[in-house]
């Protein structure tokens, strides 16, 4: 299968130093849903503002698409973050005084191209195609998370990255949410997402787990591989 993601030997080191990635190696195929898990502090969301191009790595090499994450410029990235990944977050990140099709258009907008319809196809592809002029306080809780991710679709990315997509939502909702990233799973999207919660995790293709920045473990399905030790870690 084609391989839209390769990380090698990813580190992130912040301040103090803490050691957010360690040399983590990972090939992603195209199409493939893959959950990221581990304990808080695990470096979860680093690996995610890395892969969104939020943030740069200290060391270590992001190809996306064939494209060296590292060698582009600022504006370069900015550029490819928005044709190539679609961000969907915890925290819904809407607009209060804009409607639902205003925030979806909001994306758009920093793409330079404003569609409307576009915009109302996408909420539509939510379920939300009766919400589009609802403003996010008249919106429950799994209602602004699926406008969240229309807003990440409506650009046409090749990868969608979730961080904890479920994490403010009720069972009902959850289970809403998690229906539409299954058919966004099977209309061929590659997706990404960091979760806590095992059943999430279970729907996915493949779960890794990360350990204090180290990728620890893969599990494909009942499969369950060790991550290969490298050689200053035997």
């Amino acid at each position: 299968m084609h391989e839209i993601i390769r990380l090698q030997s990813l580190s992130k080191v912040f301040p103090g130093p803490v050691v957010a990635l360690d040399r983590v190696s990972l090939a992603i195929p195209q199409g493939e849903w893959m959950a990221v898990m581990g304990a808080s502090g695990s470096g979860k969301s680093t690996l995610l503002n890395l892969l969104g191009c939020l943030d740069r790595p200290t060391e270590g090499q992001i190809l996306m698409g064939g494209t060296s994450i590292g060698e582009l410029t600022e504006a370069q990235l900015t550029g490819f973050r928005r044709e190539t990944v679609g961000l969907i977050f915890q925290q819904f990140h809407l607009v209060p005084y804009l409607s639902a099709v205003e925030n979806v258009m909001l994306a758009q907008y920093f793409h330079s191209l404003a569609d409307e319809a576009e915009a109302s196809e996408a909420l539509a592809r939510v379920g939300l195609a009766d919400r589009l002029r609802h403003r996010p306080a008249q919106l429950s809780g799994g209602e602004q998370q699926r406008v969240c991710i229309a807003r990440a679709l409506v650009n046409q990315p090749k990868i969608l990255l979730a961080d904890e997509p479920t994490g403010n939502l009720d069972e009902a909702n959850e289970r809403v949410v998690m229906d539409i990233f299954q058919q966004l799973h099977d209309d061929g999207h590659t997706i990404v997402m960091v979760t806590h919660d095992p059943h999430v995790g279970m729907l996915a293709d493949r779960r890794i787990e990360l350990e204090h920045g180290r990728l620890v473990t893969i599990h494909t399905h009942d499969l369950v591989a060790a991550a290969p030790r490298t050689a200053d870690q035997s």
